[in-house]
């Protein structure tokens, strides 16, 4: 078509002349402290000849290729040295090897030359040709894109308003040329009138180019914008993979013959499955976040954005939302992108016990996780537990021996922070391997460090917080049972005097004698249950002493059975030290809990037996058991209760009770299965050898 011929000369000569001018004005006036601006003269001025060359000669002529080839190196060259002007060339050592690796396949466009020129004789191979140099250039268009997207991004607002006119020319260049051959690929050959506006368009990419040079590059800086960085590299993988498989899918249909259109079919439904499977994956994202930040990043973390993120995943917990535990979990794991983590909380006596997990249940935590010298370890050296330096046989604080092995035999456990407020060991934190492995660094300890304590913080004020709560809840109950003490004592008065009255009627003998009764029954449940409110806030204790644990177990047992299934495996005779009344006392809220928990048909099993220092008491039930965040915050909180309308102090009267004679209450439970409380008194034979034991003390120091 002679009047394409014609626009492609003119518009070539156009983009020649104004290349050339653009190239001189910087030259005379461009800013002469950019440290591009010697690259940017030689690439317009290679520009302006690679148009010269298409205005004079046939475009598929090898010297218009040629003269194209060291234009677009020269573009390289020129994004290259943009980000020279802040360094970025020499702290981000991708880049380099990025613009090398794009020089290279730019290069690859000699060969084709060659190749066109000596060994396409067939049409055929002659459009194999043009879509292998079309696949060429998409690859580096896509390639310069990606990298001009970064340097503009990863600028500050200032250094933007000087890069803008450069980088919205190179924008332009390397859009149209990927447009263009894009185009080439699909037709398999070079659109005239397209060919014809490439002059135009070097012409008008020149002027904006040359403006940018109006600008100071002083005051130029980096900062990178990471999440999109990530989602660029991820559009690069996916582009590149595609054009792979495009490229892949083109020569099978020349070397395969009739079979070509099956095969690719067939090509493209695999490769558009395996990328379904393998590009959205977490481990490929992980490993592009973890390359990404190795190769443009000077620091792993982005820690203002951390911290951001680490505030909401703190700050959002409403009733619908995640317990405090879980929450604390799941910041300090999204540091590191650990996919689970459980908690390990200080008792009121500084022993750690399970406190939640985050997507982690399969784990099975054992009643006494951690040894008390490791804890110890914890708080006094901050010390960060790397599992794998562990396992390697490296320690720092003499922690080896006293890693539990269910910690060291599970391979996914990966580290261990320890949760300090001011010096004190509030809870250690054990994270999950993630999924792209690498080992922990200095910058890992660092950060993990200083946010453990932020979370030792938020615990501990959770902690204080519901101790308040309890003080003034108690105080209100205190208060309450005044009154209700005040009423009871009058009403005991009231039919203590009714009943000495009716001692004095003889009238009706059956009338006289079943008021008896029943009044007397009346005052012995109020006298008793007067008795019992009256040990509430008072603190007062019955004097200690020695009771039948069995036959109190027994008689307990044989009051239950009557209306439910409660059962005694076994017992053995032994005498123990404590209250009678309140050991009763309190074995019957225990019970009481078991069989509500359970259903009519599920059995309540007790046993005691002598361990040779206590009497130990077991009720195990196979209810519908209690999470450990219940039992942890729950259980033995008053005023907390599982079940609708209960009190909630059951439970917690019970513990205060086998504490005031010196002993313990345990409890073992897991959801869906059922729960196991243990009593232990000390024996009476036990604690008088402890007593002769204090009393001998005692005389030595006197």
């Amino acid at each position: 078509m002679e009047w394409a011929g014609s626009l492609s000369y003119i518009f070539y000569t156009i983009g020649a002349i104004v290349s050339a001018c653009a190239a001189v004005w910087i030259l005379r006036s461009g800013d002469e402290n950019r440290s591009d601006r010697w690259a940017g003269i030689v690439a317009l001025a290679l520009s302006a000849n690679w148009c010269f060359a298409a205005a004079s000669f046939d475009y598929g002529q090898p010297i218009v290729g040629m003269t194209e080839v060291a234009s677009n190196l020269a573009w390289i060259f020129v994004l290259f040295r943009l980000f020279a002007n802040d360094g970025r060339d020499e702290s981000l050592r991708i880049v380099r090897p990025a613009a090398a690796s794009l020089a290279f396949v730019e290069c690859l466009q000699l060969v084709l030359l060659v190749i066109g020129q000596r060994f396409a004789l067939s049409p055929d191979l002659a459009e194999l040709v043009v879509e292998t140099s079309a696949i060429f250039r998409v690859m580096v268009s896509i390639g310069a894109l990606v990298l001009l997207h970064n340097l503009y991004v990863g600028a500050s607002q200032s250094s933007r308003r000087i890069l803008r006119w450069n980088a919205a020319a190179l924008a332009g260049l390397w859009a149209f040329s990927l447009n263009f051959y894009t185009i080439a690929y699909l037709a398999g050959d070079y659109a005239n009138e397209l060919v014809a506006l490439r002059g135009l368009a070097g012409a008008i990419i020149a002027v904006p180019f040359a403006l940018g040079f109006n600008k100071s590059a002083a005051g130029l800086t980096f900062s990178p914008s990471r999440a999109v960085t990530f989602q660029m590299l991820s559009l690069l993988v996916i582009g590149g993979y595609l054009i792979v498989m495009l490229g892949l899918a083109n020569w099978l249909d020349v070397l395969s013959g009739s079979g070509a259109r099956l095969t690719q079919v067939g090509l493209v439904i695999a490769a558009g499955a395996l990328a379904l499977i393998w590009l959205p994956s977490d481990k490929l994202r992980g490993w592009l976040r973890v390359t990404a930040i190795k190769h443009l990043f000077k620091h792993r973390y982005d820690y203002r954005n951390e911290w951001i993120r680490f505030t909401h995943t703190i700050g959002r917990g409403t009733v619908e939302e995640a317990s405090l535990q879980e929450r604390a979990i799941k910041a300090l794991a999204d540091i590191t992108d650990s996919p689970r983590g459980i908690l390990l909380l200080a008792d009121n006596e500084g022993h750690l016990e399970f406190g939640g997990h985050w997507r982690w249940p399969q784990l099975v935590v054992p009643s006494d996780p951690v040894p008390g010298r490791l804890a110890a370890i914890f708080e006094r050296e901050g010390l960060i537990l790397d599992f794998d330096e562990a396992r390697a046989g490296i320690e720092h604080h003499g922690e080896i021996d006293l890693v539990p092995d269910w910690l060291m035999e599970e391979p996914r456990a990966w580290a261990a922070v320890p949760l300090l407020h001011f010096d004190r060991l509030i809870g250690v934190i054990v994270l999950a391997r993630p999924q792209v492995k690498r080992k922990l660094d200095w910058e890992d300890f660092d950060l993990l460090g200083i946010v453990g304590q932020q979370l030792a913080s938020y615990l501990a004020e959770q902690a204080g917080q519901e101790a308040l709560s309890e003080a003034a809840r108690f105080e209100e109950f205190n208060r309450r049972m005044a009154f209700v003490m005040h009423d009871i004592k009058n009403l005991s008065s009231q039919m203590s005097l009714l009943l000495k009255n009716a001692e004095k009627h003889v009238d009706k003998p059956e009338f006289r004698k079943d008021m008896l009764v029943t009044l007397r029954n009346s005052a012995d449940k109020l006298n008793t249950m007067l008795a019992r409110l009256g040990r509430y806030g008072t603190g007062n204790q019955e004097e200690s002493q020695p009771f039948e644990l069995s036959a109190r177990v027994r008689a307990t047992v044989e009051r239950f059975a009557r209306t439910s299934k409660v059962v005694l495996i076994s017992s053995e005779p032994m005498q123990v030290q404590g209250q009678g009344d309140a050991f009763e006392q309190a074995l019957s809220h225990i019970i009481q809990n078991a069989v509500d928990a359970g259903d009519k048909d599920s059995a309540v099993m007790l046993e005691t037996y002598s361990d040779g220092l206590s009497g130990v008491v077991q009720v195990v039930d196979s209810g519908t058991g209690m999470s450990a965040n219940f039992l942890r915050t729950g259980l033995f909180k008053p005023f907390v209760s599982s079940k609708q309308g209960g009190f909630g102090i059951g439970a917690y009267e019970a513990r205060e009770m086998i504490r005031g004679m010196g002993g313990r209450l345990d409890v073992e439970s897991r959801e869906g299965l059922g729960t196991r409380f243990t009593i232990t008194l000390p024996l009476k034979s036990a604690d008088d050898i402890l007593k002769s034991a204090r009393r001998a003390a005692h005389k030595e120091h006197a």
